[in-house]
């Protein structure tokens, strides 16, 4: 420093008069801009903030400003200028890029939660799961026991911490998931008993959740639907209206209003919040066999043996018709708002698109052939079950195994995942609605019959663990 002051002395003595008017009329004009930014940026608020008492110590700062210029005199204003501008244009650049990555990060986000949400309303969602499962151990399937009598229908509830089947020994268990013990048993209800216990007094053949939990509906063979609160078990109302066993029921998503179906042949609607009936349609020309329904206030019907899948129209109290198994239709299931899978005792499974009449999909054999050489019949398909907007679909018999299968791009492919050994009539499936599990009900007997009786098989209900496996995406994608 000694040396840089000794050479800097004789620069600053031999200036010339001009040079160091000009240094001065430059610190002048420097001090004027500063004030005048001072003035145009904070105004008065700058002038309060110097009180009186500061004069002494604001001569400091100048002095500083006055080392510094004489170390920047060979730096003209107009460098200077510059300089600033482009560290300043730099570091808006930096901010600007910054908040386009994070904005772009955003949109993607919500862009393809709003297509999701596009996509589920237009019933065209088919999230890619299924490739992803893996087949479970057997040892990793629980077995729950409780029903004396085959499991006819079960319901998870939407918060996937508890089950509710039902059994041809008319009882309701209601079963902890995590723990595989009874929460709760609603007893069969003894015919001509004084102040009878509420409960069904034939076989249950159908049960509904509500989307928000509240409301637990099951049905019978005595034409009954009976209302409960799903949380305490408590019964609340009892549905009467049809003249026959009540096979399907189902709530509008996010609503209160609930779809029954019978072997009456007709539909009927109801408004459970308030206990009443709303109207009946009719269309089918024999015993309905299930029924199914999602948010948009319509519902599918599997007809049985009059050899139709209908979907009706509430509003416009009218049905659309489809054809497509040669054997009586007896489950179905939505799969999206567009999309449903149906099973038929020809041992067919069939996937469906609202807009056409005819399957877009049919798995002939779905679950193989039994009998003697030359007498070869198709297992019977009693069950379907699909994991909602997914490709995912499972369907049960009486074949030793339920099938998971994958649905094909737009529907229209139903290719087998894997086989879950599982002894007995499978005579319900629900998927959990994360899609982590598999609930089955099993019996002896099918659930609306005793065509056959499989002695080995346990009226049980069997929770099914679905592990996924992400897969690597193909190369290009």
């Amino acid at each position: 420093t000694g040396t840089m002051s000794a050479t800097a002395a004789p620069r600053k003595r031999g200036k010339s008069a001009s040079a160091a008017g000009a240094g001065a009329n430059k610190r002048r004009r420097k001090a004027d801009s500063a004030g005048d930014r001072g003035k145009s940026k904070g105004g008065g608020k700058m002038n309060e903030e110097i009180s009186s008492d500061s004069e002494t110590e604001s001569l400091a700062p100048r002095r500083t400003e006055e080392e510094e210029e004489e170390q920047e005199l060979e730096e003209t204003a107009q460098e200077k200028k510059l300089r600033l501008a482009k560290l300043y244009l730099e570091q808006l650049r930096q901010q600007e890029e910054e908040k386009a990555e994070a904005h772009a990060f955003e949109e993607d986000q919500v862009a393809g939660r709003l297509k999701e949400d596009v996509l589920e309303q237009r019933g065209r969602l088919q999230k890619s799961v299924a490739k992803e499962i893996q087949a479970p151990a057997p040892a990793d399937i629980r077995v729950l026991r409780g029903h004396q009598l085959s499991i006819t229908c079960l319901v998870i509830t939407p918060d996937d911490l508890a089950i509710f089947s039902a059994a041809k020994d008319c009882s309701i268990i209601k079963w902890s998931v995590e723990s595989g013990r009874k929460l709760h048993v609603i007893p069969r209800a003894k015919k001509g008993a004084d102040g009878q216990s509420p409960g069904h007094s034939s076989h249950v053949l159908c049960m509904a959740i509500s989307s928000d939990g509240k409301y637990l509906a099951s049905g019978d063979r005595s034409k009954l639907i009976l209302i409960w609160e799903a949380q305490s078990c408590r019964h609340l109302y009892t549905f009467t209206g049809h003249r026959d066993a009540v096979s399907g029921l189902a709530f509008r998503r996010g609503t209160h209003q609930l779809y029954s179906t019978s072997h009456d042949r007709s539909v009927k609607v109801w408004n459970v919040a308030e206990n009443s009936y709303v109207e009946t349609l009719f269309g089918h020309q024999d015993a309905v066999a299930a029924l199914d329904a999602l948010s948009r206030e319509c519902c599918v019907t599997a007809g049985g043996r009059d050899g139709t899948v209908r979907v009706w129209k509430i509003p416009e109290e009218s049905q659309l018709v489809f054809y497509g198994h040669q054997g009586s239709i007896d489950c179905i299931h939505l799969i999206n708002e567009e999309h449903m899978v149906s099973g038929a005792d020809d041992g067919s499974v069939a996937l469906w698109g609202l807009s056409k009449k005819r399957p877009l999909a049919l798995q002939r054999e779905a679950h193989g052939l039994r009998g003697e050489p030359g007498l070869e019949q198709p297992f019977w398909v009693s069950s379907v079950a699909a994991l909602l907007n997914t490709d995912l679909v499972a369907t049960g018999s009486h074949s030793s195994s339920v099938r998971l299968w994958q649905c094909g791009e737009g529907f229209r492919q139903l290719d087998l995942l894997c086989d879950i050994p599982l002894v007995g009539f499978i005579n319900s499936l629900k998927f959990s609605s994360t899609g982590d599990f598999l609930v089955a009900g099993v019996g002896q007997e099918h659930r609306l019959g005793r065509w056959w009786r499989i002695k080995e098989a346990r009226n049980s209900v069997c929770v099914i663990p679905l592990r996924r496996v992400p897969v690597a995406p193909a190369a290009g994608s």
